[in-house]
């Protein structure tokens, strides 16, 4: 009997401990790991978001890039990381590329992530240097064929979502434009604006001014429609390649087993921080569309969204090892 007792009420401190750790978070700061280095969508959203998601949690929000392995290194961390809520990673649908594109991950994007919510999505565009002589998609489909090899696309590295859009585009217009890979968002652009590749997929909020300053030329945007900040560049898919899709978009994941109130908890901040005015503002100015999701809507997008690209990465031959 004593015995008995003794285990129903160890049975009893298990189920309270979660409750009891979820009514005192945070008491300390929390680490926001970008898996990408300054200067990405990734390492924007975060940082606008984050001083005043420490408002309403009522501790510091500490950004840390943890850059490498296309995203994969700082994911890693993360899906590793104790699951008490003090490290959450701002994670693009990379992550739901990524089954299809590693024969082995560190991670398993279903088993050792928890989701918090959908922060972002980010129109990407496709442009090129001034001195390509391609005014639209068309233009630039009839170059590359004319001039085989002799074309090359950056991207802030392999894997990422800019370099799966350019592999659709280069499989749907039956094109070879080369692929350049570089260490995050900032090199892959300063190289494409000094002329030394010629093309990219890059995110409205990376190459928006660029444009506007006509370093860059802008062709048209990688989502089924036009853009609210460029509405006079096209979409790709109207362009001449229908069905053209790859958006992207922007999430805040736990590592698996992070306590469900803790997860409705940062999730409801991070909902209060998007619905600011200041921060949307922020956010828009800077190409992003502020388009929240909860845990439960986040899943199914993750779901929806691998089943989608271990599809059409099958069908396009893409394979990463």
């Amino acid at each position: 009997m004593k015995r008995l007792a003794v285990l129903s009420l160890a049975a009893l401190c298990a189920i309270a401990a979660p409750a009891v750790q979820a009514q005192k978070f945070p008491d300390k700061p929390i680490r926001f790991i970008v898996p990408f280095p300054p200067g990405g969508g990734n390492d924007i959203l975060a940082r606008v978001i984050a001083p005043k998601m420490a408002e309403f949690l009522g501790q510091p929000v500490i950004v840390d890039n943890r850059a490498g392995a296309g995203g994969n290194i700082g994911a890693d961390i993360a899906a590793k990381s104790a699951p008490d809520g003090y490290t959450i990673v701002i994670a693009s649908n990379q992550v739901t590329m990524n089954p299809a594109l590693y024969a082995k991950l560190p991670f398993d994007i279903e088993k050792d992530f928890e989701p918090i919510a959908l922060a972002a999505s980010v129109p990407m565009v496709l442009v090129v240097h001034p001195s390509v002589a391609a005014r639209n998609v068309s233009e630039l489909i009839a170059l590359a064929k004319a001039n085989p090899g002799k074309l090359n696309y950056s991207t802030p590295g392999t894997g990422t979502p800019q370099h799966i859009a350019f592999e659709v585009f280069n499989h749907a217009a039956g094109i070879n434009i080369t692929h350049v890979p570089y260490k995050g968002t900032g090199p892959a652009v300063a190289d494409l604006i000094g002329g030394q590749v010629q093309a990219a997929f890059g995110t409205m909020a990376s190459i928006e001014q660029q444009v506007k300053a006509g370093k860059l030329r802008a062709l048209a945007v990688a989502t089924p429609k036009r853009s609210q900040v460029m509405r006079d560049v096209p979409t790709v898919a109207e362009s001449g390649l229908p069905g053209y899709d790859v958006s992207l978009w922007y999430s805040i994941l736990a590592p698996a087993g992070t306590p469900k109130e803790i997860v409705a908890r940062i999730s409801g901040d991070i909902a209060k921080t998007l619905a600011l005015p200041e921060v949307r503002d922020k956010l828009t100015a800077q190409g992003f569309d502020v388009s929240y999701l909860n845990p439960e809507q986040m899943s199914e997008l993750m779901r929806r969204d691998t089943a989608r690209w271990g599809k059409s990465l099958r069908e396009i031959g893409l394979k990463l090892d």
